[in-house]
């Protein structure tokens, strides 16, 4: 008379009917959805992704890469928190983990060992990031980069207003209140087009 309940079939957990502990994939375990203690628990440790064998691939993911940091680390607060200096701080250690490139992850998870996260301002992180930029740079034998042009390389045309603050512009063309039976500029009617 031996009877399994299933508590959830993605996680392939049951109970065992006559002792009444709970089982997995990995084995008994007392809950099938256990999650670290804290969010900082799973920041460090090795890398998970494999090694990354197109060399093309490996290159434009670099170069985007490098781009979303920048312009990341550009736009850090110039007076940040402690939760948004720990959060860029927890972000490149989580990043050392999970970049696609299993060796490009291991390298920089040696620079962070090295070079630890600078998060004291906005200037502090993007300086770092451009330090540590330079030092795989040397690695791969390319140009050290000027940091004090980040701005003008890594400009995302975002400016720095705060997020859920209004614009007081009127040449937003995804202004989706905007009269487009008129021209945004001289307010002339639109002749319509068709056949």
């Amino acid at each position: 008379m031996a009877s399994v309940a299933m508590l959830h079939a993605p996680s392939r957990a049951y109970v065992e009917p006559w002792t009444g502990e709970l089982f997995g994939e990995g084995g008994v375990e007392q809950d099938p959805h256990v999650y670290p203690a804290s969010a900082a628990s799973g920041v460090h440790g090795e890398v998970i992704m494999a090694k990354l064998g197109n060399a093309t691939a490996k290159a434009e993911l670099g170069r985007a890469t490098w781009k979303l940091l920048h312009t990341m680390t550009l736009r850090f607060p110039e007076t940040p928190t402690q939760d948004e200096r720990d959060a860029l701080n927890s972000y490149f250690h989580l990043f050392s983990r999970l970049y696609p490139c299993g060796e490009c992850a291991a390298d920089f998870q040696k620079l962070l060992k090295k070079f630890p996260p600078q998060t004291s301002s906005r200037r502090a992180a993007a300086t770092w990031l451009c330090a540590v930029h330079n030092e795989v740079n040397k690695k791969l034998h390319k140009f050290e980069f000027d940091c004090a042009n980040l701005d003008a390389t890594y400009d995302c045309g975002c400016g720095d207003a705060p997020v859920g603050a209004t614009s007081s512009s009127t040449s937003d063309f995804m202004d989706l209140e905007f009269d487009i039976s008129k021209d945004r500029d001289t307010g002339v009617k639109m002749i319509k087009g068709g056949r």
